[in-house]
């Protein structure tokens, strides 16, 4: 992990460098990335080829696993941007489609939830709810280590308008009065970063995925709408799908596996759009663990 006189320093560069300038200094970055990271080369190669459902030769991986790293440091590129750029830009480089279910959810009064992959750039969304139709948003991120380094990513995503949850036994709280002000609550979801998910199958092979978006919106009555931000020339544009069936039909736990299992499918899809820029580069399946020969953890043991 960086340290955050880096970040800091990125966000300098970001802002200050011409556009040009900043654009080759972040593919420099991505191409230096690519190159020292093999292990991180191996699981996004591997990501490329579950979203294509098929082997790649030689030359096709090169080439696409250089630009999952190029649209990686473009992320970055962009949201340390975002705070310096004019709202009118903003809102003119922005295009979107699905999105009536998330107005008609702020207008009742109960925030919806939006269940996202790694995938994009959806800092630009919430700035762009922020700004333009004054939406407020609430998001739950990982704590990184070191601590300041997770300190200097929630003080610059409240910048973008976002209150900050983070990972934590208090989250859900937190998450539900946030759906009862109305707030448009954001879960990153393709990922089981606390190791407690649901067993499901995602991208054919068996894994766990968090069961917290599942969960809050059985409980609280919130649509739950996959979502995803893709580069689409010559801009950003969202994607927001039909919102996933939660009726509780059964019991809680058999309730939750089933959205669960929903919303996996629903990321495939939106992945599948644009696999180079899904930028997941962590062991995600037991058997990311046993290409990179690491043990499995417990929690992924006999699924």
């Amino acid at each position: 992990m960086p340290s955050v006189s880096a970040y800091r320093a990125g966000e300098f560069f970001a802002r200050r460098a011409p556009s040009a300038v900043a654009r080759g200094g972040a593919l420099a970055a991505a191409l230096a990335a690519a190159a020292t990271s093999s292990d991180k080369r191996l699981l996004v190669r591997r990501n490329l080829e579950r979203a294509l459902d098929r082997p790649m030769g030689r030359a096709e991986a090169a080439r696409r696993v250089t630009a999952v790293f190029d649209w990686y440091a473009r992320y970055y590129l962009e949201s340390f941007k975002l705070p310096s750029i004019d709202p009118a830009a903003i809102d003119a480089g922005f295009g979107y489609e699905g999105v009536d279910a998330i107005e008609r959810a702020v207008r009742s009064g109960t925030g919806p939830i939006l269940v996202m992959p790694h995938l994009g750039t959806w800092e630009w969304a919430a700035w762009w709810l922020a700004l333009i139709p004054k939406v407020k948003v609430t998001a739950v991120v990982e704590p990184l280590e070191p601590p300041e380094v997770f300190e200097w990513f929630t003080s610059f995503r409240r910048r973008l308008g976002m209150d900050i949850v983070p990972l934590g036994p208090d989250a859900g709280g937190r998450l539900a009065a946030a759906i009862r002000r109305g707030d448009v609550v954001c879960l990153l979801a393709d990922r089981d970063v606390a190791g407690n998910g649901v067993e499901v199958e995602f991208f054919g092979e068996r894994t766990r995925l968090p069961a917290g978006p599942a969960l809050l919106a059985l409980r609280t009555g919130a649509p739950l709408i996959p979502a995803a931000v893709y580069w689409r020339s010559p801009g950003r544009h969202a994607v927001a799908a039909p919102p996933l069936d939660t009726r509780r039909v059964g019991g809680i736990r058999a309730d939750v596996s089933r959205v669960v299992q929903d919303y996996a499918a629903a990321l495939e899809q939106l992945i599948r759009a644009a696999p180079e820029q899904w930028h997941l580069m962590s062991p995600n399946w037991p058997s990311d663990y046993e290409a990179l020969g690491q043990p499995v953890p417990d929690w992924l043991r006999n699924i």
